[in-house]
């Protein structure tokens, strides 16, 4: 079993790695998203939510729509904390 554990993280070390080099920014930019709602309050992203994205973020946001492959690998990294904290505040049932 324990070999099983250390070879599914080898796997996953390398297919971060090669996710890494193909979309280099991914990284922070989902690090990012994780802290921001790691460290929000649930009133602070209800505030957050009504008020318009910055420039910037609208364009992250159009280049994980025209791809999909790098959306769902931002997906796959963000996926989890986000939703607890959305859960935790009320955000979706």
């Amino acid at each position: 079993m324990r070999n099983a554990h250390y070879i599914l993280l080898v796997t996953a070390a390398a297919a971060g790695y090669s996710w890494a080099q193909q979309y280099p920014v991914l990284d922070t930019i989902a690090e990012r998203v994780v802290q921001k709602y790691e460290q929000s309050s649930c009133q602070q992203l209800w505030e957050q939510k009504s008020q318009p994205k910055p420039a910037r973020e609208q364009e992250i946001v159009q280049k994980l729509r025209d791809d999909p492959a790098m959306r769902t690998e931002f997906i796959n990294r963000v996926a989890a904390p986000v939703v607890n904290k959305m859960f935790e505040c009320g955000m979706i049932p």
